[in-house]
């Protein structure tokens, strides 16, 4: 699940699985599997990153902090 935000602002979760194409126009269309269009303030570069992250945590974990 990443973060993303409305065009107004207000952040919710969407379940990055569901993601079928990510275009910008010049604002950024997410269309899901469901042929769903969601349009978000950050650029797709920034959801990409969010993507990875998010699947780095799911197959790796999250990784522990080392305190000396």
């Amino acid at each position: 699940m990443i973060e993303v935000s409305r065009l107004n602002g207000k952040s919710y979760v969407l379940n990055c699985d569901l993601i079928k194409t990510i275009e910008a126009t010049p604002d950024t269309i997410i269309t899901l599997n469901t042929n769903e269009k969601l349009m978000v303030r950050e650029s797709v570069n920034e959801i990409i990153d969010k993507t990875i992250c998010y699947k780095k945590k799911i197959f790796f974990g999250i990784p522990e902090v080392i305190k000396e």
